[in-house]
């Protein structure tokens, strides 16, 4: 097993510990709506490619849109919140963990609910036309 993915005592590993450091960050720092969006855009910034090629117009499509919603980062990730500050949709990307997708994710303020069962996030590999109607319609009821 890779070091960055070791469990240590505590049972976390590396990208978790990471991921809980950066939040805690986020939740000591006062930024305004222009600081927290810029965070974003750096967050973005310095993602992977392949990464970038997804979260970029997926910023671009959020922030265009008429949602309703702020970028700032959530767990060093890209996310988009509410008027209360809560975070409604974020993206999770490939790189971070590993993973061999990106993720799309929303949170339990998105008004998604589709009767018992519903999904709550989506893996993306790629951005396309098809991609964004289909964030923009997930949105469009998210919020």
């Amino acid at each position: 097993m890779a070091e960055t993915t070791k469990s240590t005592k505590s049972g976390f590993t590396a990208e978790e510990r990471a991921a809980m450091k950066e939040r805690a960050k986020e939740l000591k720092a006062s930024e305004s709506r222009a600081e927290a969006r810029k965070t974003c855009e750096d967050a973005i910034a310095e993602m992977d490619p392949a990464d970038r090629a997804i979260a970029a117009p997926l910023h671009e499509l959020i922030l265009g849109g008429d949602f309703g919603l702020d970028a700032k980062t959530w767990y060093g990730m890209p996310a988009y919140a509410n008027a209360e500050g809560k975070v409604v949709v974020f993206f999770q990307p490939a790189a971070k963990f590993k993973a061999r997708f990106s993720t799309l994710g929303f949170n339990d303020t998105a008004t998604l609910d589709d009767g018992d069962l519903w999904p709550t996030a989506f893996g993306i590999v790629a951005w396309n036309d098809a991609v964004a109607s289909r964030v923009s319609d997930l949105l469009t009821r998210a919020v």
